[in-house]
């Protein structure tokens, strides 16, 4: 049903495009040439082209909202699992340094600490955003 909308959805923009391209601006445009004594004349044709365009564009505003109301409610059965890893990654295990607490506090040796921090490495969960 979501595929079937969506395909009538794309009709009908590009129905609203080439209405929208056939009316006659005011430098020209795309107009629609030839004799005013055709089938339409050129006060009907751009009444035609006016409603045309009014209708297309109401359809195309209701039924954007029908497929945005669609979709945000639509029960899927599967997970998109593209970005998900495949299995954790083992972080090292640095061995507690001589002088620390015995209860797991940090050392006050200030150079010991920052030889741990240079070594230890960073953890970055971030999925790269482009390769």
């Amino acid at each position: 049903m979501f595929a079937f909308l969506l395909v009538v959805h794309a009709i009908i923009a590009a129905a609203l495009v080439t209405v929208i391209l056939m009316q006659r601006s005011e430098g020209g445009g795309l107009g629609m040439g030839g004799s005013p004594s055709g089938l339409m004349s050129a006060r009907g044709a751009a009444d035609f082209l006016t409603r045309a365009t009014a209708t297309l564009a109401t359809l195309f505003v209701a039924l954007s909202i029908v497929l945005a109301v669609y979709a945000a409610t639509r029960r899927t059965q599967t997970i998109d699992t593209s970005l998900a890893r495949t299995a954790p990654v083992a972080q090292p295990q640095t061995p507690p340094a001589a002088n620390d607490t015995p209860f797991g506090g940090a050392s006050t040796n200030v150079a010991d600490q920052a030889n741990r921090n240079a070594t230890a490495p960073a953890s970055n969960n971030a999925v790269p955003l482009a390769q």
